[in-house]
């Protein structure tokens, strides 16, 4: 069920990405306001977590809508796909390192960086495009999908990884899968 926004309408894929955004921006804070290393740790699976739901989320419903309906829709998909293969770098990378180590905290702020650059990039750009250029209804039944995506997509950054809808609504459910047993088996926090 698609959440409903303050002004009564139901949420769209650009509502839905947007507050993505904030709420992937606010772990990153908490991670840099925390001291302990333990709960560093825990932020950043649950950052890395979210930012991997989101993108392949993007990546299998809204960047096929960004290449139909765009001017340049096919570039700025290829631009994207590549900030979220640097993104995975970064999360690998992270999930890598002790999270007492200083490195740790050096990736985290790359990772926000690349981060925000990207948000940018969405948010002044994309986003506006996209409510301009398709229906409103047809945006409330992409974010309906991305929502429903986000539920069983992976939530480890995977570097080998294609980044294509066709890989992401094939094998993508089962990689997701293992990646919440092992989630579970390490009891590795990702909410």
């Amino acid at each position: 069920m698609t959440e409903t926004t303050i002004d009564g309408q139901q949420s769209d894929a650009v509502d839905i990405l947007t507050a993505d955004h904030r709420a992937m921006l606010e772990l990153l804070g908490q991670i840099e306001a925390t001291a302990d290393a333990d709960q560093r740790r825990d932020l950043a699976n649950t950052v890395i977590a979210e930012v991997m739901r989101h993108a392949v989320a993007e990546e299998m419903f809204v960047y096929p809508s960004m290449e139909k309906h765009l001017p340049n829709g096919a570039e700025e998909v290829e631009h994207d796909k590549k900030e979220h293969d640097d993104l995975v770098q970064v999360m690998k990378r992270i999930e890598d390192i002790n999270a007492s180590d200083p490195q740790f905290m050096e990736s985290v702020r790359e990772l926000e960086s690349q981060l925000r650059h990207h948000i940018e990039d969405e948010e002044s750009d994309q986003f506006p495009q996209l409510r301009a250029s398709i229906p409103a209804e047809e945006l409330v039944d992409i974010g309906q999908k991305v929502e429903n995506a986000k539920k069983l997509t992976p939530t480890r950054p995977h570097p080998n990884a294609p980044h294509s809808e066709l890989f992401h609504k094939t094998i993508g459910p089962g990689v997701g899968m293992v990646d919440r047993l092992r989630d579970k088996l390490t009891g590795r926090n990702t909410e």
